[in-house]
């Protein structure tokens, strides 16, 4: 990290990419998260000059609150010390509360952001710290590390994650609302318990459902099938249970995804993606991704200013 002084220094400046995720992809609620080609991106500069500094494009302020802001603190106190000035420009192209992992990839990139401005990098520290913020950690293990993530608390509290390859061909096909759907008010649709024949049905879907993403997407159409939180979330989101529905009686893959009302559709070949497009209705609109690979990347660069 470059010292800050009083007079004109050279910057530390790094560029983060971090990527959109979907969390639960049907069964595996709380513990499977898929990484998405669709992205936002930071900018992270120590300054000379005291104070933050931050320039937003899309829904967010530009004071201490901001969610990248806080992340890059945490990043920066678990790590060396705070820089006496800060100057952040964010990129924020992932729909905020969609059910896409906006929350998490803000997260995920102010920590991984400060971390590399004490020039560490070291994603199991960042999961560490994100997991601090966030709570949840599978939305933050798949921003992290890319692909298919698996992620879990252990017994003292703390996060970790198995990252694994999708198969080749998966088409994920997001239908985005206008609508926003709060996190916490989702959640707090959920039972305090479920009916043992739920949960043990839910268990051997959310294994076959590792096995389809990763080597056997034929089985995607049953792998997908979830009876712990879907149920009772989608009453709240009327257009997105309709459209879930009609994905599922055409035959294609489909879940929530996260906590809505994004629908994912898990598309087998880009002929199940076509018939996923035409079923688009009640104001979601289709948007092809791609399964993104490399998780959360950062580049360094100085310069002088």
């Amino acid at each position: 990290m470059v010292p800050a002084s009083s007079g004109v220094v050279p910057l530390v400046q790094v560029r983060v990419q971090v990527p959109a995720t979907s969390a639960n992809l049907g069964p595996g609620f709380d513990a499977l998260g898929l990484a998405l080609g669709m992205y936002d991106e930071l900018t992270l500069r120590v300054s000379g000059r005291p104070g933050l500094r931050i320039q937003a494009y899309g829904d967010a302020p530009t004071d201490e609150t901001n969610l990248v802001a806080q992340a890059a603190r945490a990043g920066f106190a678990a790590s060396g010390a705070q820089p006496l000035g800060l100057e952040m420009e964010y990129s924020a192209r992932i729909p905020h509360a969609r059910g896409l992992g906006s929350s998490a990839a803000a997260i995920c990139a102010g920590v991984t952001g400060a971390l590399a401005l004490n020039g560490i990098r070291d994603r199991e520290l960042a999961l560490r710290i994100a997991f601090s913020l966030e709570r949840h950690p599978d939305n933050i293990a798949a921003a992290l590390y890319g692909g298919l993530t698996i992620a879990w608390i252990g017994g003292i509290g703390e996060p970790s994650a198995v990252r694994l390859t999708p198969a080749r061909g998966v088409v994920p096909v997001a239908f985005i609302p206008e609508r926003r759907t709060s996190t916490a008010a989702s959640r707090g649709a959920l039972p305090e318990s479920v009916p043992h024949v739920d949960a043990a049905r839910n268990a051997g879907r959310s294994a076959l459902l590792v096995a389809a993403l990763t080597s056997n997407p034929r089985e995607l159409f049953a792998a997908t099938e979830d009876r712990l939180h879907q149920p009772y979330r989608l009453p709240a989101i009327p257009e997105g249970a309709a459209l879930l529905a009609r994905l599922r009686a055409a035959g294609v893959p489909a879940v929530l995804s996260g906590s809505g009302p994004t629908i994912l559709a898990l598309c087998r070949d880009s002929a199940e993606s076509a018939v996923a497009h035409g079923l688009a209705a009640g104001g979601y609109e289709p948007c092809e991704l791609t399964v993104d690979l490399d998780g959360t990347s950062c580049s360094a660069a100085d310069r002088d200013r």
